[in-house]
């Protein structure tokens, strides 16, 4: 097994405009969580706390959604999992305003 995984995050919306950039190649240990993938990107990316992130910097807010190889997933059921090498992570946030 590999001693590290590479992920592909992809933005849109805000978070495209936070990181200035609609597609990111990350690498990671293997044996990263969910969790970890979302401490980097707040590390990287403090802006995205509060906007796409939780302020606990661990998880996503629930106006993020995450996709992951095209399938929608609920954040909060995966976050302890562990992502794959390859994985192709979509963040699409569902702002709404009036």
């Amino acid at each position: 097994m590999s001693e590290e995984i590479q992920l592909t995050v992809e933005f849109s919306g805000v978070g495209k405009k936070i990181a200035e950039t609609d597609l990111l190649k990350l690498t990671f240990p293997a044996d990263i969580t969910y969790h970890d993938v979302v401490e980097r990107l707040a590390e990287d990316y403090p802006e995205m706390v509060g906007i796409l992130i939780d302020e606990s910097k661990r998880s996503f807010l629930s106006s993020t959604m995450f996709v992951i190889n095209n399938e929608m997933m609920d954040a909060v059921m995966i976050m302890d999992k562990h992502p794959k090498d390859g994985e192709h992570l979509a963040l699409l946030s569902i702002m709404t305003g009036g």
